[in-house]
């Protein structure tokens, strides 16, 4: 499989694990070191137990996400993705909601495991 092809299917993990509502099965997709600039909070999460109360919380919505684009940059055992996803909630009838996001990413022996996520609201169009 090409490194692309593998490192697009990250980004499918991570929404799996969204899918299953669960925050320990997203947390295990980030290293204990990560740092999550979320989308929907004002509070850098700074190590696990930040990050994994922003996800209980998240997750109550039932999110669905939809990637729109993406852009993959490889370098060794760093990999950084970055695009538009595109949220609806299952538990919410909100218009969808599109945000940018860029996952950085380090393979530790053969796992690779998310070291950055950072995710935004798209701005108005203008």
């Amino acid at each position: 499989m090409s490194s692309d092809k593998t490192l697009l299917l990250l980004i499918e993990e991570w929404n799996k694990a969204l899918q299953t509502g669960n925050p320990d099965e997203v947390m295990k997709l980030y290293d204990k070191k990560a740092v999550l600039l979320p989308t929907f909070s004002c509070r850098v999460r700074h190590n696990p137990e930040e990050i994994r109360d922003y996800f209980v919380h998240f997750l109550k919505k039932g999110p669905v996400c939809n990637v729109e684009e993406t852009n993959i940059h490889k370098y060794g055992n760093t990999a950084m993705i970055s695009g538009i996803y595109a949220f609806t909630y299952s538990a919410d009838p909100s218009p969808i909601q599109r945000a940018r996001f860029t996952f950085v990413y380090h393979k530790t022996k053969d796992r690779w495991l998310i070291v950055e996520h950072h995710s935004s609201c798209m701005p108005e169009e203008t």
